[in-house]
């Protein structure tokens, strides 16, 4: 279980840093950013290369905070 949270220290929410949203440790590059890239088909080749600052386990990393993030969701919200 330990090695399933890892990517929990690669995410960072520092209110001084892109106005606080969730964002790659030590970076300024926002999990948004990343997520939208991967939506929008980009390749995570393509996102290393766009930001050479990222590893490969920073997009995972990404990728896993979306996914708790929308196991958290309401759906009551939406009325279903």
């Amino acid at each position: 279980m330990a090695q399933q949270n890892e990517w929990r220290k690669r995410i960072s929410a520092d209110p001084a840093v892109h106005h606080g949203d969730p964002c790659i440790a030590g970076t300024r590059v926002p999990v948004s950013v990343i997520v939208g890239s991967i939506a929008d088909g980009d390749s995570i080749e393509q996102i290393l290369k766009s930001y050479p600052q990222l590893a490969r386990e920073d997009i995972q990393a990404a990728l896993r905070y979306a996914a708790e993030a929308v196991n958290r969701f309401d759906l009551v919200s939406f009325g279903t």
